[in-house]
Order: structure tokens, then sequence, then C-alpha cells
């Protein structure tokens, strides 16, 4: 009988071994990228953009944390440093002082810095209803001020705004409709969050701003990862191996993703957002 226990144990144990490998494996091998070329074909792309469209200045939303970093540091490295505008559009208490060492290095000129307390006009939305707004209403409401302000900030400078939107976020529906979504192009869309840790560190984006959890936002205390119930480096894999190798469901959970059900149903519920408008053809 205890022969038995002890045989079963052993059995989980090195199932549980050959799932916390595999996943290893996936994590070393299926997102890994060539930083320096992943750089300059970005670079390339914005280049290209704003030639195409005859624009000179960029206007981006920057909150302290990875994504916008990495925008700005590829944006500083296509354009001269005039032609950048940042926006730091906060609701709870600025968080500019976490980036200030990159708008330094980037060489941003003060005048272009824009560092600015949304409360007011975030509460007077709030203000107009008659009933209690939830956390994820006012969310939503906080994303699409912030929208609104970038875009006239880039008429002001007739710019382009840049999004800061990765993979991984596009494809779990992770975004306010015409709010944080809203760009003019997206630099980095293409790369899965672990992919865009694995650029920031060749950027040289401040450790600081890499080990911040990270979050929208939209409330004290709020992550996505929190929001989600798993992490983005699971998320990533499951949604690489069912978009892009095709993987069914069974087959991913085998190669040692036990969230994987859970990652798939919260894209798939969300996956409306990337086909509207809806209308007649």
């Amino acid at each position: 009988m205890l022969n038995c226990y002890i045989a079963k144990l052993l059995k989980i144990n090195n199932e549980r071994a050959k799932r916390a490998t595999t996943m290893k494996q996936f994590n070393n091998n299926l997102l890994n990228i060539n930083p320096s070329a992943e750089t300059k074909k970005i670079v390339s792309f914005i280049k290209t953009v704003l030639q195409k469209q005859n624009f000179k200045n960029v206007v981006i939303g920057v909150s302290g944390g990875i994504d916008s970093a990495v925008s700005l540091s590829l944006l500083a490295k296509s354009i001269p440093p005039q032609n950048i505008f940042v926006a730091h559009l906060y609701y709870f208490k600025s968080q500019i002082g976490l980036i200030k060492q990159m708008f330094k290095k980037a060489n941003i000129p003060q005048k272009n810095i824009y560092n600015i307390s949304i409360k007011d006009a975030v509460d007077s939305f709030r203000n107009l209803h008659l009933f209690q707004v939830e956390q994820v209403r006012l969310g939503n409401i906080m994303a699409r001020v912030r929208m609104i302000i970038l875009y006239d900030i880039a008429k002001k400078h007739n710019g382009l705004v840049c999004g800061t939107e990765n993979k991984s976020e596009k494809l779990l529906g992770y975004f306010t409709r015409f709010g944080d979504e809203a760009s003019d192009f997206e630099p980095i869309q293409h790369l899965y969050k672990t992919q865009v840790y694995e650029l920031a560190k060749y950027l040289s984006i401040p450790q600081s701003i890499i080990d911040l959890p990270p979050t929208a936002g939209l409330w004290i205390g709020q992550t996505d990862e929190g929001d989600f119930g798993f992490s983005y480096k699971e998320a990533d894999n499951v949604l690489y191996l069912y978009n892009e190798r095709k993987n069914s469901l069974s087959e991913i959970i085998s190669k040692g993703f036990p969230n994987a059900k859970k990652i798939i149903d919260w894209a798939l519920k969300n996956s409306f957002k990337h086909h509207l408008p809806y209308m007649i053809k």
C-alpha cells in the first residue's frame, strides 16, 4: 500500500517536472527574438510611416510602464527629439519621476513634456451619472479621456499618435475600445509582452521600470495579471501555440500550460473587439 502511494507521488512529481521543463523550453525557444534586428525593423517602420504620411512630429502617452518606455526609446532612435511630444496623463498620482531619466536620455525638450492630471476631467464624466460608476467603467473613461488629450496635442503640433499596445494585450482584448487602443501607428503591437521585456533589456530601459508589475493604472493596486488570473509568461506561449501553431487546447495543456483554457476563453470572449464596427456589406 505504502509502495503504491510512493509510486503515485513519484509519478505526479515526474509529470510536474516534465511540464515545468516543457514550459521552460517553450519560454526559452518559441518566443525568442533578435533584439538588434527587431530594433532596426521597428525604427525603419516608424521612419517609413512618417515619411509616407508626410508627418514629422509624434505624440506618445507615457505611463511609467514598460510598453510606453520601449516605444519611446524606439521613437528616440527614429526621429529627432524636438519632434517627440510626450504626455504623462495621470489620475491618482504622477509617476513622472520614474520616466524623467528616459526623457533626459532621449534629449526630449522640456517644452515637449506634458505632465497632466486627468482627475477633474474624469470626475466630471462620473458626476454626470446619477448612479455609482464601478471601477471598470471608470477605468474606461480614464483611457478615453487620455486619448482625447493625446489627439488634441497631436492636432496642436501636427503630429501622429504613437500607440504602445503589445500583441498579448491585442489578442486578449485587454484594452478599452476608442481608448488606449486608439493610435495612428503601433510600433510594438507585433511583439508579445515577454518579447517586449527582452527588447527593453536590449534598449537599456531602467530596471525600475522593468521591475514594475504591468498595470493599466485604472485603480489603485490594479495589475494586469491580477485581472487575468494568469501570467503574461504563460499567456504568451499559449496564445502563440493556439493562434500561430494552430495547436488544440488539449495539445497545449499537454505541453505544460495548465491555464490554457482560461487564457483562450479570455481571448475568445473579447475577440469581438477585433471586428468593430460591424456593418452591412
